[in-house]
């Protein structure tokens, strides 16, 4: 049981780190469904602001949250640069348009989800997170193969029994799939949090000093 109570001190340092991921997932995801822009541009700026304040949160929990664990502190970190990369590219490049645009989400997700994967597969029987980051890993890595199976030519002319005007095009959709994945990642990352929170209970002793099975 000694295990148990490493992991509910680990828990308890560490539950404000889903959380706060969290919440540029969230907000950004309400921007893309309320929002009548779906322009390449514009999701590469919304994308890019996500990825730096994610970036942010991932290096302040690789450098304070963390458990002793220096190979996961390092992947952390290491994820933390590439997010910030990434929206630093992403803004920077934001009157590009739709190359700028797959190609930069696509980057990011294929090499921030392969991290967060690996790290979750590593950490497995050894820390009460790796199923968090195997999951979170493994849905970044589904929206680059979502980016990458979208022709960047697609064109639909909206109309028919809905009798809804315009063109439903690549960029409207690759900016739909993005709010769709931050959606998805806050929702998860929020749940987990809470979980980690409400798991933090340590087992209680016995007279001799020996939690309790």
């Amino acid at each position: 049981m000694s295990d148990s109570v490493d992991d509910a001190q680990q828990r308890a340092r560490y539950w404000p780190v889903p959380v706060l991921r969290a919440v540029p997932a969230a907000v950004i995801a309400m921007v893309i469904t309320f929002s009548p822009n779906h322009s390449a541009g514009f999701g590469l700026v919304l994308f890019g602001v996500f990825a730096l304040v994610d970036g942010a949160v991932l290096a302040w929990a690789s450098a304070s949250r963390l458990p002793g664990d220096g190979r996961s502190r390092r992947t952390g970190v290491v994820q933390a640069v590439l997010s910030v990369l990434a929206g630093v590219a992403a803004i920077a490049c934001g009157g590009i348009g739709l190359p700028a645009f797959i190609s930069i989400v696509v980057a990011f997700a294929v090499l921030a989800g392969a991290l967060e994967l690996t790290q979750g597969v590593r950490a497995r029987g050894r820390s009460p997170f790796a199923r968090d980051w195997t999951t979170v890993g493994g849905l970044t890595l589904l929206l680059a193969v979502a980016f990458l199976v979208t022709p960047p030519d697609y064109s639909q002319q909206l109309g028919g029994v809905e009798r809804v005007t315009g063109t439903l095009d690549a960029s409207i959709v690759l900016v739909g799939l993005l709010g769709a994945y931050l959606a998805i990642a806050a929702v998860f990352h929020l749940i987990a949090g809470l979980s980690h929170k409400w798991g933090t209970a340590a087992p209680a002793a016995t007279p001799d000093g020996a939690p309790h099975a």
